[in-house]
């Protein structure tokens, strides 16, 4: 994450499950918010074949410049075999992907991994000082081994062998579901209005956070959320996207009236998600936080004097392109959707295409097909440089002040804060930004048992 201005700013990257960035999110607030209806997303099928012509035109390449061989002597790589539930959608596309993990010891053994990775324009999932995570199809893995140094040979494991049952798990329950009246959905856990169950307690289960959901369901509940709470929800739009959609968000506070200091501006907090698409549970941990604050205004002390002492703006996603891309075509999309230099690799990579201490070579090594894409210049994300754009108004013409940014993401179980560019600069009030990193990851260990690392964000690069 990148600043955009003078803030406190923070990211926190939330955990899934043991090792995928596909498990579903189940949360239990207080008070059940109904929802009429929901539509399933429409799945467009992928031709049936696990490995496009531009992989295949890749790999052909690469076996003939790097002289790698389609497989390594002696070192099979042997299939564990799968036993999929998962839609012929879903096994077409993503049917021969594994995820890797691998260690690495030395800082030439990251520097040839990285290198590999480039080359091959393989899709990292974590990157820290002790392994790497690789998604990649189990043909590709021979090519890679071919790239590194002995060392690297046998210093992987894999940790997903069956990547379309994980995704399949991720969509709610009725994504595949046969509409036809005939077709028998007792075993599913919700009729499709979305009624809870009669064993449930409606008291204590919000049918909302039972599953992702889609931007589709998403807006209207943000405006269910408006209209229920009028005295301290407004709906706002921090940009506008690529491919012409709202940047929705919940602009959350009370402004009290009974005050005779004049007024200054405005504290304001910022959390966002969903800068990534395919990080969907960054998403539903930001449309969390706001049920919690809204919902909780009048009824706890503390969290109703938070919200009149700071307005709080909650994004559930700065990627709408991407995030609809997600459920409608592929679900680990990454970046945005605007079309790059390169016809057939889109998207930039908006969480580094912010203009502070902007570097293009640190990233992506001048590559619009890699993941982490930061763009040909600063700001060439259309969805930051409109969410910068309105962030600016805000404290120039709007009476406002950003006192704090925090940028969720997933995978991984880390708090990071600035710099991300550099560890030779101090930031800023640093020793208050580790308290404020150490404070969150101590309240998580105490309501949840989960362990946070804190570290700043340069350390990750």
């Amino acid at each position: 994450m990148r600043q955009l201005f003078d803030w406190c700013a923070v990211a926190i990257i939330l955990p899934l499950s043991s090792f995928s960035p596909l498990t579903t999110a189940t949360y239990l607030p207080s008070g059940p918010q109904q929802l009429s209806s929901l539509s399933p997303p429409t799945f467009h099928q992928q031709p049936s074949r696990t490995r496009s012509v531009f992989s295949r035109l890749r790999d052909g390449l690469i076996r003939t410049i790097w002289s790698v061989p389609c497989t390594r002597a002696g070192q099979p790589i042997q299939a564990k075999p799968i036993s999929s539930t998962a839609p012929t959608t879903l096994l077409a596309r993503y049917g021969g992907d594994v995820v890797l993990r691998f260690n690495v010891t030395t800082p030439d053994e990251a520097a040839a991994l990285a290198d590999a990775v480039n080359v091959l324009f393989l899709d990292v999932w974590e990157s820290n000082a002790d392994w790497v995570d690789i998604r990649l199809a189990k043909d590709v893995i021979p090519s890679l081994l071919g790239l590194l140094p002995p060392s690297l040979q046998h210093a992987h494991t894999p940790l997903m062998h069956d990547l379309a049952q994980a995704i399949y798990e991720s969509y709610p329950s009725l994504t595949f579901e046969d509409p036809s009246p005939q077709a028998n959905n007792e075993h599913r856990p919700f009729s499709p209005v979305l009624q809870a169950p009669a064993f449930e307690d409606t008291d204590q289960t919000n049918i909302f956070f039972r599953n992702y959901q889609p931007l589709s369901v998403i807006i209207p509940w943000m405006r269910l959320l408006r209209s229920l709470f009028p005295t301290h929800v407004r709906i706002i739009n921090v940009g506008i996207s690529y491919e012409g959609r709202d940047i929705p968000a919940l602009r959350v506070g009370v402004h009290p009236t009974n005050s005779e200091k004049p007024s200054g501006p405005r504290k304001t907090i910022i959390i966002a998600g969903g800068s990534h698409a395919r990080e969907w549970i960054s998403t539903s941990t930001v449309n969390y936080v706001a049920y919690s604050f809204i919902t909780a205004y009048g009824k706890n002390k503390e969290m109703t004097r938070l919200l009149e002492e700071f307005d709080w703006v909650f994004i559930p996603t700065l990627n709408p392109d991407g995030y609809v891309y997600t459920w409608e075509n592929d679900r680990l999309w990454r970046k945005n959707r605007q079309q790059t230099s390169l016809r057939f690799c889109k998207g930039v990579d908006i969480d580094h295409s912010y203009g502070y201490k902007w570097d293009h070579e640190s990233h992506t090594a001048n590559n619009p097909c890699s993941e982490s894409f930061a763009g040909e210049g600063p700001f060439q994300g259309v969805e930051a440089r409109r969410f910068a754009n309105w962030a600016r108004n805000e404290t120039t013409n709007n009476n406002v002040s950003i006192v704090a940014f925090v940028d969720l993401h997933s995978y991984s179980q880390q708090i990071l804060y600035p710099y991300a560019y550099t560890c030779s600069t101090a930031p800023p009030a640093l020793e208050n930004l580790e308290e404020l990193a150490i404070g969150l990851a101590k309240a998580i260990r105490i309501t949840s048992g989960e362990i946070y690392s804190v570290t700043a964000a340069c350390e990750e690069r």
